[in-house]
């Protein structure tokens, strides 16, 4: 059965997720604008930076912080080949930290789908509806 566009652009930030270097949470990311993809991310460590699963985790309370998180870096992906955010749907595999919340805010993003409720911070989800921006979980 033809999947909706939700589940359909779900998937496809879950297959993003694979490329993710960090152990702990593979997340993948896509923005998506008028049903077309503009840029995806997944989280990992800056280009030419050792990964997590090449030298393991960088703690600093209770957070692995050698990685950037996945929406940032589909944002960074936009800004790096000039394309607009503005307008479009973030697509998750994990409910964003409270920085990617405020970075997909900044961005213009209009509406939040993910899939998993992850430390589903209170204060990101403020930021998100304080922006009027659209969430929803499937």
């Amino acid at each position: 059965m033809r999947p909706d566009w939700d589940s359909y652009f779900l998937k496809i930030a879950s297959a993003v997720s694979e490329r993710s270097t960090c152990d702990r949470a593979s997340v993948g990311c896509v923005l998506v604008l008028e049903k077309r993809i503009l840029t995806t991310g997944f989280n990992g460590s800056p280009t030419g930076q050792p990964h997590c699963d090449e030298v393991g985790h960088l703690m600093v309370d209770g957070h692995c912080v050698r990685t950037i998180h996945a929406e940032t870096n589909a944002i960074i992906q936009a800004a790096l080949h000039g394309v607009s955010t503005r307008g479009s749907t973030c697509y998750v595999t994990h409910f964003p930290c409270i920085n990617c919340a405020k970075a997909l805010v900044n961005a213009g993003i209009v509406r939040l789908v993910f899939s998993v409720a992850y430390r589903q911070d209170p204060i990101a989800l403020d930021f998100l509806k304080g922006a009027n921006v659209e969430i929803d979980q499937v």
